[in-house]
C-alpha cells in the first residue's frame, strides 16, 4: 500500500503529462500536468477516447490503429519520442514529444502516454529559423551592397587612374609650356631692357624728365615681368621635383655684397640697401643658386613694400652653429590676420594693394629653404616693417 501510494504522489506531481488507456483507446487516468496541457477537467477527460486530444486526421487514423490491433494483436501506437500535436479543449494545437509504453497489469493491457509539452521549445526554434532566415536576407543584402560598393569601387579607380593620365599629361604640358614661355619670353624682355638702358643713355643730352620717367616705367615693367617669369618658372621646378639642391662651398661676404650691389640697381629713390656682416668666418657650404634666390625674393619684396627714401637691411651672421641671414625694412608690415597665409602659393596681404606680385616669391623662399633643411621665420607689424630671419645649421 505504501508504494503504491508513492507511485500515485509521484505520477501527480509529475512535470510531465501522463495518461494510461485501456485497449479500446478509453482515458482510465490523467493527471493534474496533462490536464494543465489538454485544458481537461480529470472527469471530462477519464472514459473518454483518447482521440479526443488528438486533431484530425491523427483521430482517425488512432481509430484505425485501434482497430487493426484488434485483427492483428500488434500495436501501431507504440512508440518511444515521437514528435506529434496535441488538441486542447478550446481546439488550440500545441505540439509535444509522446512516448507510449505498454503495461500487463491484473491480466490486461494498459497504455502509458509520456507527454512533454514542446511549445516552448518550437517557439525558440521558430524564431531561431526565423532569425536566421533574416540573417541570411541581411546577408544577401549586405553582400549585394558590398558587391555594389566593389564595382563603384573598381570604377573609381578607372575614372582616378584616367585622371591621373590626363592630370599627368596635363602636368607635362604646363611643364613644357612653362620652360618655352620662359624662355621665349626672356628674349624679347632682354631686348626691351636693352633698348630702355639706350634711350635712357642717348637721352641724358636732351635731359627731358619725361623721358626719364616713361623709361623707368618700361625697366620697371621689364623688371616685373621678369620676377614673374622667374617665380613659375622656380614653382615649376618645385612642382616636377626638379629642384634639388647642390652644396659647395663659397664666400658668403662675397655672396652678399653682389647681390647688395645688383639689387641696389633695383631700388627706388633714395632706397639704400645697408649690407652688414658680423663673425670673423665667411665660407659656408650651401646651395649658391638656392639662397640667391632667396635672398633676392626677399629683398625685392622689401623694395615692393618700402617707400622712398628708406633703408633696407641685409644682413649675415656666422657662428659655430648657425648662419643667420635676416631681411629687414620700414615699410606697410603684414597685417596679423594675414600672416598664417604668408607662406601659401599665390596669397598677397590685404594691405597690398596695386603693388605688383603673383604671391608666389614667399612660397617658393619657404619651400627652398624647407630643400636645404632650414627654416624661415619672420616678425611684421602694419606700417612699422618686417624681418625675415633665414637659419642654416653650421656642420
Amino acid at each position: 500500500m505504501e508504494n503504491a501510494a508513492l507511485l500515485i504522489a509521484i505520477i501527480q506531481n509529475a512535470i510531465d503529462g501522463i495518461i494510461t488507456i485501456d485497449e479500446r483507446g478509453k482515458i482510465e487516468s490523467i493527471n493534474p500536468s496533462a490536464c494543465l496541457l489538454f485544458g481537461y477537467a480529470p472527469e471530462e477527460a477519464i472514459g473518454k477516447n483518447v482521440s479526443i486530444l488528438m486533431p484530425p486526421p491523427d483521430k482517425e487514423q488512432h481509430d484505425e490503429y485501434l482497430s487493426r490491433y484488434q485483427q492483428t494483436g500488434r500495436a501501431h501506437i507504440i512508440g518511444v519520442g515521437r514528435e506529434v500535436v496535441g488538441q486542447k479543449k478550446d481546439g488550440t494545437l500545441f505540439p509535444f514529444r509522446l512516448g507510449i509504453s505498454e503495461v500487463q497489469y491484473s491480466g490486461r493491457k494498459i497504455y502509458t502516454g509520456f507527454i512533454h509539452d514542446l511549445t516552448r521549445e518550437k517557439e525558440a526554434e521558430d524564431k531561431l529559423k526565423e532569425y536566421a532566415a533574416h540573417l541570411e536576407e541581411l546577408v544577401t543584402e549586405r553582400t549585394k551592397s558590398l558587391n555594389a560598393t566593389v564595382e563603384k569601387l573598381q570604377l573609381t579607380k578607372e575614372e582616378l587612374s584616367l585622371s591621373l593620365e590626363k592630370e599627368k599629361e596635363l602636368g607635362l604640358l604646363k611643364s613644357r609650356f612653362v620652360s618655352i614661355a620662359s624662355h621665349e619670353f626672356r628674349t624679347p624682355l632682354t631686348s626691351v631692357q636693352l633698348s630702355a638702358s639706350l634711350i635712357e643713355k642717348y637721352a641724358e643730352q636732351f635731359n627731358s624728365p619725361n623721358i626719364v620717367k616713361h623709361v623707368g616705367k618700361i625697366k620697371g615693367a621689364v623688371g616685373n615681368l621678369t620676377s614673374i617669369l622667374n617665380d613659375f618658372l622656380s614653382l615649376e621646378k618645385l612642382e616636377s621635383g626638379k629642384e634639388e639642391p647642390t652644396y659647395h662651398e663659397f664666400n658668403l661676404v662675397q655672396f652678399a655684397e653682389t647681390i647688395t650691389e645688383e639689387m641696389q640697381g633695383l631700388a627706388k629713390q633714395n632706397q639704400n640697401i645697408i649690407y652688414q656682416h658680423t663673425g670673423t668666418q665667411s665660407l659656408v657650404s650651401l646651395d649658391h643658386n638656392l639662397l640667391k634666390n632667396c635672398i633676392v625674393n626677399l629683398i625685392n619684396n622689401a623694395i615692393k613694400y618700402s617707400g622712398e627714401n628708406s633703408f633696407i637691411g641685409f644682413t649675415t651672421e656666422i657662428n659655430k652653429q648657425e648662419c643667420i641671414i635676416t631681411i629687414s625694412d620700414n615699410g606697410i608690415g603684414i597685417p596679423e590676420a594675414d600672416q598664417k597665409h604668408l607662406f601659401e602659393a599665390f596669397f598677397r596681404a590685404h594691405n597690398t594693394g596695386t603693388i605688383p606680385g603673383t604671391g608666389l616669391g614667399l612660397n617658393i623662399v619657404a619651400r627652398y629653404t624647407s630643400l636645404m633643411n632650414e627654416k624661415i621665420d619672420f616678425k611684421s607689424e602694419v606700417n612699422k616693417g618686417t624681418l625675415f630671419i633665414i637659419t642654416f645649421q653650421m656642420p
